[in-house]
């Protein structure tokens, strides 16, 4: 009885299998493929040398940041974040001509941001230039008054201007 009954299960079993298999049925394929041309594709270049510019500047490793966001803005040339971040490593490896290229790269392609300003304003105040810092602070906070990373620059330039101001004589 219980061998019946377990053939019968099975059988069961079997037939319910296949009738599933239907449900599974293959689309045809259109007979008229279209196929993208290749000047049709969008190319999305990958932001993984971005986001290793990124970390390493935020490491502070400078040198493998400037590297990794000169290779972002090779691969993407009109990416401003990259431009900004190539700019702020080579400000951080003293190198102010070539920050001056990237900033400069930077402004073309969004104009003068808050963040640019603010960046700018670092990198002079780096150089020992707090005059000209000042101003792209000022014009920064003119646009932005809520911002606090502009209010802590200009707190920390006129602390450095109280630090490096010498009686006459």
């Amino acid at each position: 009885m219980f061998r019946r009954a377990r053939t019968i299960l099975a059988c069961g079993l079997m037939a319910l299998a296949l009738a599933g298999c239907e449900t599974l049925a293959i689309e045809p394929v259109p007979t008229t493929a279209t196929v993208q041309a290749p000047m049709d594709a969008k190319y999305y270049p990958s932001d993984e040398p971005l986001k290793l510019g990124m970390e390493h500047f935020g490491r502070g490793d400078y040198g493998l940041a400037e590297r990794y966001f000169r290779d972002a803005v090779e691969k993407a040339p009109r990416d401003v974040t990259a431009w900004v971040g190539l700019a702020a490593s080579y400000d951080r490896l003293r190198r102010f001509d070539l920050a001056d290229q990237a900033y400069s790269h930077a402004i073309k392609l969004r104009g003068p941001t808050v963040h640019i300003l603010n960046n700018q304003g670092y990198s002079m105040m780096l150089r020992g230039n707090l005059k000209e810092a000042r101003r792209k602070f000022l014009k920064a906070y003119e646009l932005d008054p809520g911002n606090p990373t502009i209010a802590n620059n200009l707190e920390l330039l006129n602390t450095s201007y109280r630090f490096v101001q010498r009686p006459p004589g």
